[in-house]
């Protein structure tokens, strides 16, 4: 017999189930600071992080198809080979960040900032880079928008 109160079938609050479990598909992190986290291989799908920190963050291979980016900070992020198709990163900060292979096929990428940002090998096809930032980004191997492969 339980006493009251000993137990809870209350969901954990979408960041502390993140960080947990890597896992937080729909999931709304708006504003919230997940600098420096460790997210590698996490599933992301649909989650909201519009505005949210994500500074110096492993995502790598993250799944985060359809994800609401926007305002987000990404700098010297690690997004190598993430999943990234139809997601939303108007004006994200992605100064530095490492997209190498990165999935960003239909992405919104408009008005983001990704300076000195690592493209290369990712598949921009059909992305919307209208007013990015690209100065010093390395496009090498990377399939752009236009479906042609930057030498």
């Amino acid at each position: 017999m339980l006493a009251a109160g000993t137990w809870s079938c209350t969901k954990p609050a979408p960041q502390a189930q993140l960080l947990e479990t890597k896992k937080c598909p729909d999931c709304d992190l708006t504003g919230k600071d997940l600098s420096r986290a460790d997210l590698a291989q996490g599933v992301l799908n649909r989650a909201v992080l519009k505005d949210a920190n994500l500074t110096g963050a492993n995502l790598s291979s993250a799944l985060l198809d359809s994800a609401n980016l926007n305002n987000a900070d990404l700098t010297q992020a690690n997004l190598e080979k993430a999943g990234l198709a139809s997601a939303q990163l108007q004006r994200a900060n992605l100064t530095q960040a490492n997209l190498k292979g990165a999935f960003l096929r239909n992405a919104d990428l408009s008005n983001a900032n990704l300076s000195d940002a690592n493209l290369s090998g990712s598949d921009l096809s059909g992305a919307n880079l209208t007013g990015a930032n690209m100065k010093g980004a390395i496009l090498k191997g990377a399939i752009l928008p236009d479906g042609k492969i930057q030498d």
